[in-house]
């Protein structure tokens, strides 16, 4: 496995290698979510590229991205065992540059839910995600469909930018319990470890009652909401939503849809998703 630093360094290693080239981006902290995307893209492809990048730009102030983790050397293990080709670990500096001024701003999908909740984030994963397509040119990028808006939105950026890539995006890897594996996990206290399965679990009662025949948003969005509301360790919820797949937009009743969510317990905000079909 090539390990590079730079985009240069990473352009010359991808220069003549076999195709198709498949991407995995991530921000490193690997678990068994990014591990499925990664054994994917080494089932489908020759030749494969995974990015380590802790994004500045699709943190706000006061998140955490000062303790988030980076256990780098753990993850170019795991990278290297799975049969990952080549991993790019570029700095910030090299990221943005000095005097950098572009930013890539994605309407429509990215203007709700956790665009409202957390301004600017779309704006920093829609420009790293750009950066990271032009600078592999992969045939193929993966992404996981618990991050379901970020989805939308590099899924418009691609379509609007005429980027030459196919976006795969896999099922949501959860633990035996249903919560869906994130990295943010490790930050629960373990009497909320036991209280965050209940966002899933809530989810699923509003998917079986859309299979059921109950299919008016606003319902199922309230049943969903008094079932979270049951656990006390929920602190708040920020949204709970049936929305259209592609646009985030409220669904209105014809077409794919998905119910999204997103809650806190204690400092720790989860996000999870069902699909509605």
């Amino acid at each position: 496995m090539l390990h590079v630093a730079t985009v240069s360094e990473l352009r010359a290693a991808l220069k003549e290698v076999p195709g198709p080239v498949g991407l995995v981006p991530t921000m490193g902290a690997l678990h068994e979510g990014h591990m499925s995307l990664v054994r994917q893209a080494c089932a489908e492809g020759a030749t494969v590229v995974a990015s380590i990048f802790v994004n500045p730009a699709q943190f706000a102030p006061g998140e955490d991205l000062e303790r988030y983790p980076r256990p780098l050397e753990h993850d170019l293990d795991l990278l290297s065992e799975a049969g990952v080709d080549v991993v790019f670990t570029p700095t910030v500096e090299e990221m943005y540059g000095s005097g950098s001024a572009t930013a890539v701003h994605v309407e429509g999908p990215a203007e709700s839910l956790e665009g409202a909740a957390r301004p600017g984030h779309f704006d920093g994963v829609a420009t790293v995600v750009a950066k990271l397509l032009i600078q592999a040119s992969p045939d193929r990028a993966y992404f996981g469909r618990k991050d379901a808006q970020q989805v939308a939105v590099v899924r418009r950026l691609v379509a609007d930018l005429d980027l030459p890539v196919q976006v795969v995006v896999l099922p949501t890897v959860r633990e035996d319990d249903g919560l869906a594996i994130s990295s943010r996990n490790a930050y629960l206290t373990a009497a909320q470890r036991q209280a965050a399965p209940v966002l899933f679990r809530a989810l699923s009662a509003a998917r079986d009652r859309f299979h059921s025949g109950t299919q008016e948003a606003d319902v199922l969005e309230a049943g969903c909401r008094a079932l979270i509301a049951g656990e006390p360790l929920v602190e708040s919820v920020d949204y709970v939503s049936v929305v259209d797949a592609d646009t985030m937009a409220p669904w209105g009743g014809e077409g794919p849809c998905l119910m999204v969510a997103a809650v806190r317990l204690g400092e720790v905000r989860l996000i999870d998703n069902v699909v509605l079909d």
